[in-house]
Order: C-alpha cells, then structure tokens, then sequence
C-alpha cells in the first residue's frame, strides 16, 4: 500500500485492525486480487480502495493509479480540511495555553453568542 510511508506503518495499522479487505480484518501477509475492496482509516479519514489488477513486476509510484481505483467520497477529504481550519483558527501552535485575559475573552465572546441569540 502506498498510502503509508514505509512498510512498517502498515504491519501496524494491520495489526490495530484498521485495514479491511472485502469487510474482513486483514492480517499484514494478506494476499489481495482482482476486485478486491481495501478499506482502511487513516488521518481520520476512512478510505476505500478497489484492486484493479496486479503488476506482474514492482511498478513506480507513478504508475500505480494504473493498478487501483480510489473510491474515497469527496466528502471525506473536504471534512479534513474543516478539520484542519478549526485547529488553526483557535490558536496557533506553540502558543502555550490561554492567559487569564484569553479566558476573559472566550468568556465574554461566548456570553455575546448566547446574549445575542436570545434576542428576538
């Protein structure tokens, strides 16, 4: 799978049973074939990944679409990227936790949000 970065990273998530293939946990030395449906999660996204057909000799990473097709929602990845906003939107990394005066802050832009919503 080249959707990991080395083959070690799979044998894990084999092993934490986060790779499926046709709805069963699949072990690391799991032989995979034709029409085979590959799902497995990763970075909080569960992918979904047909087996076209198998090389007959190691291919490039490059020429591996040739062999798979990727049948991952669209919706998936743009919940990613909302996730990715909403960790960035509060407070950049590295900052440390919240002063006294941030607290006041979120305390008082909080109060705002339920002061306002009961106005009619």
């Amino acid at each position: 799978m080249r959707y990991y970065k080395t083959r070690n990273m799979v044998t894990e998530a084999c092993k934490k049973n986060h790779v499926t293939v046709n709805g069963l946990v699949a072990k690391p030395s799991k032989e995979v074939f034709p029409t085979d449906k590959i799902t497995f999660r990763k970075d909080q996204i569960t992918q979904i990944i047909t087996v076209l057909d198998i090389p007959e000799n190691r291919v490039g990473a490059k020429l591996v679409d040739m062999y798979r097709k990727n049948e991952t929602p669209a919706e998936a990845y743009a919940h990613l990227e909302l996730l990715k906003l909403s960790k960035e939107h509060y407070r950049k990394n590295g900052t440390g936790r919240p002063t006294k005066k941030d607290r006041r802050d979120i305390d008082e832009f909080g109060n705002e949000i339920i002061t306002d919503g009961d106005e009619d």
